[in-house]
């Protein structure tokens, strides 16, 4: 069986003890809790919290300390609230210390299964009772299922935003025009064929030396 307390709706919870710091009856019962129109059919489990804390004894009369606590100012609630928490989950603060003020849900659940022997379900109600009288404590950064890491990074470092990889230019290769010259076939064996002779003549040259040039091709090509 649980020795810690449960609830499916442990915001139930946090409204009851609302509840009760504005008008503290002698007695407290499910019907009271009825009365509230909170936590329909878990009455019982709203008691049991309360019971676990020492607000209310086993019969459910209000305790001494319980309505000391209950009736003090805002400013002042939370530290002796944290008083009573601190009570009654003596087990989990010899272990953890103030540290048990900070677990986050998962770690939270992990100890109550351990300790408890709960199911996985019971524990985490478990973890969001505590969960909630931590809030209630003033340890608002309960509300939230992840722990604050420290960071790694020195304090004037900002980290530094992923640039996105300049594509690389593709290298343009450019192929070789290839001229297609178009073969034309013929039935007759005669093919004319066209020679065209570029000549670079020298500025300074001489007439002779023109003459002489056109005296060779003449000689050589025009009259093959």
């Amino acid at each position: 069986m649980a020795s810690h307390p449960y609830i499916s709706g442990p915001g139930n919870i946090t409204q009851m003890i609302s509840f009760l710091r504005k008008n503290f009856p002698a007695t407290v019962s499910s019907e009271t809790v009825k009365k509230y129109q909170i936590a329909s059919n878990n009455e019982s489990y709203v008691i049991n919290a309360l019971q676990f804390l020492g607000i209310i004894d086993e019969e459910g009369k209000r305790t001494d300390k319980g309505h000391e606590v209950l009736l003090l100012p805002q400013g002042e609630f939370e530290k002796a609230f944290a008083s009573l928490v601190r009570e009654a989950y003596t087990d989990l603060f010899e272990i953890r210390g103030e540290d048990a003020w900070t677990l986050t849900k998962a770690e939270l659940t992990a100890y109550f299964r351990t300790n408890d022997k709960t199911s996985e379900v019971i524990g985490g109600r478990q973890a969001g009772v505590f969960m909630a009288f931590s809030a209630l404590a003033g340890n608002e950064q309960q509300a939230t299922s992840t722990k604050p890491r420290a960071s790694t990074s020195n304090g004037n470092s900002k980290a530094a935003k992923a640039k996105p990889a300049k594509a690389k230019q593709a290298d343009t290769v450019v192929e070789p025009a290839t001229a297609s010259v178009p073969v034309q076939t013929s039935s007759r064996r005669d093919m004319a064929l066209t020679v065209r002779i570029e000549i670079n003549l020298p500025a300074e040259g001489s007439q002779e030396t023109y003459d002489n040039i056109f005296k060779s091709i003449k000689a050589n090509l025009i009259d093959v």
